[in-house]
């Protein structure tokens, strides 16, 4: 199961031999279990995948990248304010359904104290 790529390093590429077996669980998800009939000795790992699968049998997984998180310049009860790495400003804001009532306000009140500590650093 071996995928040319471009980006890819020869000297971390294994060519394994095995056997694929591809079935639909109860729920109606696709499960793919892949069985080396060889021995070959890596390590464990975990990873979001992007899998496709061809109609010839072919299938190639790509591993995602890693989600990069903006670290928060300032925290409320339920909002962030931060820079993102496309030096853009972010407010998030977010409150449960259920808390309908007191979103008016608690939106208001939290978006006026990041607005204030900004201000507070900018002035500086």
């Amino acid at each position: 199961m071996k995928q040319s790529k471009k980006n890819q390093n020869p000297e971390m590429t294994t060519t394994m031999e095995g056997q694929m077996t591809l079935g639909v669980t109860d729920n109606g998800l696709k499960i793919l279990d892949f069985m080396c009939t060889e021995y070959v000795e890596m390590e464990p790992f975990a990873a979001d995948c992007k899998v496709q699968g061809m109609r010839d049998g072919n299938v190639y997984i790509t591993e995602k990248p890693k989600r990069v998180r903006n670290t928060p310049i300032f925290r409320e009860d339920n909002s962030t304010f931060s820079l993102g790495r496309d030096e853009r400003y972010y407010f998030v804001f977010s409150m449960e359904k259920r808390q309908v009532k007191q979103l008016p306000d608690a939106l208001v009140h939290q978006a006026l104290s990041i607005a204030q500590k900004v201000k507070r650093i900018i002035e500086r």
